[in-house]
């Protein structure tokens, strides 16, 4: 394993609040790293840091094993290896050909081959036929990928990438997929993206960083949800979710909370089981192969990711609308 960036101890916060509090992380060169949590999880705060263009308050920094020091002169240089695309970014409101030129030229990129390059970078992210469009005039995906182009003009190591899909519809967001693919396998270029979307991320990502509240979590908090707990006339402690699913939790927790239900604690029925507890009933909506297991979404009010063993996943048969029963035991669920 080759490591291309390390954080120890790194804080990093906003008018006195802490936004990140990371005690180590290693992400390892030449992958697709998805970095993956809820919005204020602290994903963008990273990835400035990572771009080398927000300073940690304290903790130390390494990139490509080589200590960081954001006061020195070589930041400059390190940020010439490493491009951040934000979720919206800002076009020049010339033409698509400028704006993908113009990195090219600050780097003094030879006149009689700054043509072949341009189009070919067009051409990689599936814009090639957009040369004289007016940059300000394109779609949201559109924009996305003519910044990545952008980005690749800049011959970056790496290139991090804030919710790249976010803002763009289906179409788009399998052509950025793609593109992320190519720039990673075809350029050899170390891709970091952050999402809120785990099946996007298991679909993606050679490796996932799961983040909570400003720091590293486990893979199994997903299914993260706010909840309010109150206790019921029976003394169970119960927690109601925003669609007013409840849940009886073991956790002596009361008012306002988030929980997350590990996915692969999730048990699978076909047919109501009453000596369960938190069982519900559900349709499955999407099924995908993830390798050495079966993630499907449930819905049940509100989709609901669970983890299957392959084995177990072929002897139950399942496929997509078929109803099934699920039940969340109190081991899998974690309250925050």
């Amino acid at each position: 394993m080759k490591t291309l960036y390390e954080l120890k101890n790194v804080i990093k916060s906003y008018g006195g609040k802490p936004v990140l509090n990371l005690d180590r992380l290693e992400l390892e060169k030449g992958k697709i790293i998805g970095l993956l949590g809820p919005n204020g999880a602290g994903k963008t705060t990273l990835l400035e840091i990572l771009a080398f263009l927000s300073t940690p308050d304290a903790g130390e920094m390494f990139f490509e094993n080589e200590r960081i020091d954001f006061k020195s002169n070589k930041i400059l240089d390190l940020r010439r290896k490493v491009c951040l695309v934000q979720q919206q970014p800002i076009l020049f409101t010339s033409t698509v050909y400028k704006n993908v030129a113009f990195p090219l030229k600050i780097r003094k990129f030879p006149k009689e081959k700054l043509e072949a390059q341009v189009d070919e970078l067009l051409k990689l992210v599936g814009m090639k036929g957009f040369t004289d469009a007016k940059a300000h005039r394109l779609s949201g995906g559109e924009t996305q990928r003519v910044a990545i182009a952008q980005a690749l003009a800049c011959f970056p190591q790496v290139i991090l990438l804030d919710e790249p899909t976010a803002n763009v519809d289906v179409e788009n967001q399998i052509t950025i997929e793609r593109i992320i693919r190519d720039i990673n396998q075809k350029r050899q270029i170390s891709v970091i993206f952050t999402t809120h979307d785990m099946v996007q991320a298991s679909r993606l990502a050679n490796e996932t960083v799961f983040m909570f509240e400003g720091k590293i979590a486990s893979s199994t908090h997903e299914n993260i949800f706010s909840g309010y707990v109150e206790t019921d006339p029976s003394g169970k402690n119960i927690c109601t979710l925003v669609n007013g699913l409840k849940l009886a939790i073991k956790a002596n927790r009361r008012g306002p909370v988030r929980i997350s239900i590990d996915p692969a604690g999730i048990r699978i029925q076909q047919a109501e089981n009453p000596s369960c507890e938190n069982s519900f009933r559900g349709k499955i909506i999407q099924i995908i192969d993830e390798r050495s297991r079966i993630r499907i979404l449930v819905d049940i009010g509100l989709p609901l990711s669970v983890l299957l063993p392959k084995k177990l996943f072929a002897h139950l048969s399942m496929k997509i609308g078929a109803e099934i029963w699920i039940s969340c035991p109190y081991e899998s669920i974690e309250v925050f």
